[in-house]
């Protein structure tokens, strides 16, 4: 009877797990932007193409994020996709994800002046705020 009982707790479990996202093709090299419509499932709008990795594809995205911004938009969050990974650009950083609605890891960071680099190349204070891009061992 337990044994009953765990099967269909697990069954559950599983069928919980399965994602009501939607499926999308993704092009190789294509830099897309998620618009998320009211009461509509979002879709993607390709913005560039030949990107050659999802940094690059990032930083198309952090164009369009402050050519909104400079049109007087308030959305300091954008999303896109490069290649079956989902973007997230906001004002701390980038972030990825294999889905819009899972979770999320830090990709890229800003420095003191505003730019996006990666995490490890970035100088930080005895606070941990970024003050400048690290200078290249090698120059030493």
């Amino acid at each position: 009877m337990r044994f009953v009982a765990l099967a269909a707790i697990a069954g559950t479990a599983l069928l919980g797990a399965c994602s009501n996202e939607p499926k999308y093709e993704f092009a190789e090299g294509a830099c897309y932007f998620v618009a998320t419509p009211d009461n509509a499932p979002p879709r993607l709008q390709k913005i560039a193409d030949d990107q050659p990795q999802l940094e690059q594809c990032a930083a198309r995205l952090e164009e369009m994020r402050l050519r909104f911004l400079r049109m007087g938009g308030s959305n300091q969050e954008i999303a896109g996709a490069y290649q079956g990974r989902f973007i997230f650009v906001d004002r701390e950083g980038v972030k990825i994800g294999k889905s819009l609605t899972g979770s999320r890891f830090f990709a890229m960071a800003r420095t003191g002046d505003g730019r996006l680099a990666i995490p490890g190349a970035i100088q930080r204070d005895e606070t941990g705020r970024p003050i400048a891009i690290a200078a290249d061992p090698a120059a030493k």
